[in-house]
């Protein structure tokens, strides 16, 4: 019984394991995100006195794994605002701050 179960276990981690990864790693769903497109989410921070905001961007990575490969989320964040160009396209689209 303890190997039917462990086997059981084991084909549904690798069945599922690229898509369990992405959605156990998603943001939670909140205004200031836009989710889709070239990224997995993009997501700003509130905006501070100065006019800057941190903008995150979730995208897919690819790792190898013996003779085959497979994606995990990658966050990567910056500052945005006045004065903050961004150095990345991928953190210019939308160029303003996303609406709560």
């Amino acid at each position: 019984m303890k190997r039917w179960t462990v086997g059981a276990l084991t084909a549904l981690v690798v069945t599922a394991g690229p898509t369990a990864v992405l959605v156990t790693a998603a943001p939670q769903a909140a205004a200031g995100c836009v989710y889709g497109g070239g990224v997995i989410s993009k997501c700003d921070g509130p905006v501070q006195p100065d006019g800057a905001w941190l903008r995150c961007v979730g995208t897919a990575g690819t790792v190898p794994s013996g003779f085959s490969t497979h994606q995990v989320p990658v966050r990567q964040c910056t500052l945005m605002g006045p004065g903050q160009p961004a150095r990345d396209a991928v953190f210019t689209d939308p160029p303003a701050h996303i609406a709560d």
